[in-house]
C-alpha cells in the first residue's frame, strides 16, 4: 500500500509525524486532499481551518489550525501552522468563555474610545 510521510507542526510543538494514507487541509484556495504520488505543491492554510490526517495505523487525526502553509514534496507532506490544536484538546466551554471575555473587553474599549472622542469634541 502506498503511503505518505506526514507531519503536522505548529510554531510551539510537533503535533504528529508518521505514515499516512491521505491528508486533507483547508487552504485559501479551497479544501485539498493529498494522496501518495501527489505533485509538489505549496498552499496557504485557511485561518480557522481544519487539517485531517488518516494514519496507516490508528484513528483519524483532526486538528484546528490558524494560518500557515502546507507543502508537498515527493511523498512527504508538511503542515506548518501558526497555531494548531487537536480537536480532542478543545474545551468548548472554555473557548466560549474566552471569546465572551474578549467580546466584553472589546465592547468596553470601544465605549471608552467613544467617550474620549466626545470629551475631546466638547473641549474644542
Amino acid at each position: 500500500m502506498a503511503e505518505l510521510t506526514a507531519q503536522l507542526v505548529s510554531v510551539d510543538r510537533l503535533l504528529w509525524k508518521g505514515p499516512a494514507s491521505i491528508v486533507t487541509a483547508q487552504t485559501t484556495e479551497g479544501e485539498i486532499g493529498i494522496l501518495p504520488g501527489h505533485e509538489p505543491i505549496l498552499g496557504q492554510l485557511k485561518d480557522n481551518g481544519v487539517v485531517t490526517i488518516r494514519p496507516i495505523d490508528g484513528e483519524r487525526i483532526v486538528a484546528a489550525v490558524q494560518g500557515g502553509f502546507l507543502s508537498v514534496q515527493g511523498d512527504k507532506v508538511t503542515i506548518l501552522a501558526d497555531y494548531a490544536i487537536f480537536a480532542h484538546e478543545v474545551n468548548r466551554d472554555e473557548a466560549q468563555a474566552e471569546l465572551q471575555n474578549i467580546d466584553d473587553a472589546l465592547a468596553k474599549s470601544r465605549a471608552e474610545a467613544e467617550l474620549a472622542a466626545v470629551r475631546r469634541s466638547e473641549s474644542r
